[in-house]
């Protein structure tokens, strides 16, 4: 997990660096804290799928090319069979397997998310777009905006991703949802 975030952490680097930006002007261009992104360069930090999608988009890269290394080649169709997603695990309680990394052009990221239960409070995101969620095995509690909705499996959400919201697996057990983020 380390050495992924790392890696993540190099290739924001080198995308400042080649665009000859600083990291205040990408703070402000991907409306996220100046220190946020500085903490997220040192390799250290849990960086969040919602910045890195901020910073794709903002200047326009793909978002595998910031995750995974590597820029998507297909334009027709893109086939991910069972468990074989490129994944990163952000932290040890967040793994995200694509499941459309190789398409290019995506105007939506689906992802299969697992999150192991843990006592941390929960990481809020926002990014611009729409986030729907289906839950696919256990329980998880999401909050948006403040308000807390218990899914359980089978419940979807779609809501406005702009707003701040976060997750976390509940009862003890890991839980998996499908995430598209358009």
């Amino acid at each position: 997990m380390d050495d992924q975030i790392k890696q993540i952490a190099e290739r924001l680097r080198g995308l400042r660096d080649v665009l000859e930006l600083t990291s205040e002007d990408i703070a402000r261009d991907c409306d996220i804290s100046a220190e946020e992104y500085r903490l997220a360069e040192t390799g250290e930090y849990d960086i969040s799928v919602s910045m890195l999608q901020k910073v794709a988009r903002a200047y326009g890269v793909a978002l595998d090319a910031l995750m995974f290394g590597e820029e998507p080649k297909m334009s027709s169709y893109f086939l991910t069979r069972a468990g074989k997603g490129t994944s990163i695990e952000r932290t040890k309680a967040y793994k995200y397997q694509s499941l459309a990394a190789g398409f290019m052009n995506r105007t939506a990221d689906p992802f299969i998310v697992t999150v192991e239960p843990n006592d941390h409070p929960i990481h809020y995101n926002s990014h611009k777009g729409q986030e729907f969620n289906l839950v696919l095995e256990g329980r998880m509690m999401v909050s948006i905006d403040g308000k807390e909705l218990i899914l359980n499996e089978g419940d979807s959400l779609y809501f406005n991703s702009k707003l701040p919201h976060g997750m976390k697996a509940l009862d003890g057990k890991t839980v998996r949802f499908l995430s598209v983020i358009m």
